[in-house]
């Protein structure tokens, strides 16, 4: 589970290994805002050198006794053995507050620690349109290529950095991947974030999505209950996909359209809603019907990762987008029905 607690601009992360994302409950203290109008609010930002992080992991039985430098390079396969190493030499991993060689044999409830170093992030969006805010919540609809939250290489180019810069009480109920366009729902008050958490998996809350996918779809409905775990990924260790042990998911698939003219073997286009909430559970969910996303750059026909080098999991090129967000507000029982509209080169008629 990752979690983050940001308190103006400080910024403390503990992030279990890369592949295995979570989402965050945050403990701000909210304070009431209330802006006129719904409006687009749009930041510039040059190159960002952030501060770096502290990636932090408790050592497991299954790793008792393993060096710490073959440790690393398992459990990052990200980079090489030499490239671990040096790390190590410059005196970025500690174990146990003791800054570490990579020789050392690791043992169980040991804490390790990498303090990567700041670096200079990748370019993403910096703006965003809000949809709706009040003292207790925000709505936002974010563009394609912007993280919702810190990681995959961001920590300051994300959604949350922009958003906290207006409201800074603001905390994400959810999140979209990096190339998922639409609505993300912020609480500015605990009150609001417990019940919004506390119903978010349930019909209470409607989440529907529209979707490009590949193929031509065989019937006109679909109940997806395929579930989601961790399986093995080249590049980063492990990745969410379809697995018969993971963890029950359902979601719910209505044809909107087919076309045969855009590719050769033609298209669907999906109105996807979610009665779970597992991370890229829609991408998973149609691929694994025969479906998956027109241009996913990591899931295939099966669910799980494509077998000729897969891309990784923040990667884009496909479309996906949040359109549509139902539910009652937490504090004032208010039917809150939200809209964002599909973005300019998502393709309507399919």
């Amino acid at each position: 589970m990752l979690s983050i607690r940001v308190s103006n601009m400080t910024l403390k992360r503990e992030i279990k290994p890369l592949g295995q994302s979570g989402l965050p409950r945050a403990d701000w203290i909210a304070k009431p805002f209330w802006p006129p109008r719904r409006r687009c609010h749009s930041l510039h930002s040059d190159d960002v050198l952030n501060r770096g992080y502290a990636h932090a992991t408790i050592i497991s039985s299954k790793y008792h006794g393993q060096t710490l430098l073959s440790h690393l390079a398992s459990l990052y396969p990200h980079s090489t053995p030499q490239a671990w190493q040096e790390k190590l030499n410059n005196g970025e991993v500690t174990l146990d507050g003791d800054t570490a060689t990579g020789s050392e044999s690791v043992t169980l409830g040991q804490t390790l620690v990498w303090n990567r170093p700041p670096w200079i992030e990748p370019d993403s969006p910096q703006h965003f349109e809000v949809l709706f805010e009040d003292p207790h919540l925000l709505a936002v609809n974010k563009p394609s290529g912007l993280p919702t939250l810190p990681g995959g290489g961001f920590m300051e180019n994300t959604l949350l950095r922009l958003v906290q810069k207006r409201s800074p009480n603001a905390n994400p109920v959810h999140r979209l991947g990096r190339a998922t366009t639409g609505i993300v729902l912020f609480s500015k008050t605990p009150q609001a974030a417990s019940h919004l958490f506390a119903n978010w998996n349930t019909p209470n809350i409607q989440k529907i999505y529209r979707a490009l996918a590949q193929n031509i779809a065989q019937h006109d409905a679909y109940e997806i209950l395929t579930p989601i775990g961790l399986v093995p990924h080249p590049l980063i260790g492990s990745v969410w996909a379809a697995n018969p042990s993971g963890k029950p998911s359902k979601s719910s698939a209505k044809v909107i359209s087919r076309s045969t003219t855009s590719t050769t073997t033609g298209t669907t286009t999906f109105e996807v809603s979610l009665n779970s909430g597992r991370p890229h559970q829609i991408r998973i969910h149609l691929a694994s019907i025969g479906h998956p996303l027109v241009g996913d750059p990591l899931y295939g026909l099966t669910g799980q990762p494509l077998e000729n080098l897969p891309g990784l999991p923040g990667d884009g090129g496909y479309f996906l987008h949040a359109q549509y967000l139902k539910f009652r507000h937490p504090i004032t029982g208010e039917q809150i029905n939200l809209e964002a509209a599909l973005p300019s080169g998502f393709p309507l008629h399919q």
